[in-house]
């Protein structure tokens, strides 16, 4: 589901004013206590093309890898939709470590697109910090019984095909 905030509030759908929200991180110098909190930010910065943020946001260790040029092409390039923070594991204000499952949705090019990801933050000199991003895990479906063929019997017992009874 698309989420597109109201009028004066954050990018990042938390209902929050932008200044009380992200815009502590952004523009006030402040940093996020959680890793849910600098994944909402970055978002922000990602609408806002806010890409020195970006940056210093990145792991001191990965930061090298971070592409500005193409970032502010991504950020000035889409138009943002919303963001879905699905599933969060750990990053709290005690840990060291942190992940945030979420989908991004922007339009580009015409074309709705849904980023989902698994982001993964670390703290480095206490400060949350965005290491590395996987896909999320699929899960694969096992099944409890033997697939039917279309043309076996019906488990269901009518004594019919199965593509002509419960297959139909």
């Amino acid at each position: 589901m698309t989420v597109q905030p109201a009028a004066g509030t954050c990018e990042c759908g938390s209902g929050e004013q932008f200044e009380a929200c992200c815009g502590r991180y952004l523009a006030a110098g402040q940093w996020p206590t959680t890793a849910t909190g600098l994944m909402r930010a970055r978002y922000t910065a990602y609408v806002r093309a806010d890409i020195p943020f970006l940056s210093e946001s990145n792991h001191p260790d990965t930061r090298h890898e971070f592409d500005p040029l193409g970032a502010r092409r991504w950020a000035e390039g889409s138009e943002w939709k919303g963001l879905e923070i699905l599933d969060t594991e750990g990053g709290g204000e005690d840990d060291t470590t942190g992940s945030v499952e979420f989908v991004a949705h922007y339009r580009r090019r015409g074309e709705m697109v849904r980023h989902h990801e698994l982001a993964l933050f670390e703290k480095h000199d206490g400060r949350w910090h965005f290491k590395d991003a996987r896909s999320p895990q699929v899960e694969t479906v096992v099944r409890a019984a033997p697939k039917v063929g279309r043309n076996e019997p019906c488990p269901c017992g009518s004594g019919r095909k199965y593509k002509k009874c419960c297959g139909a």
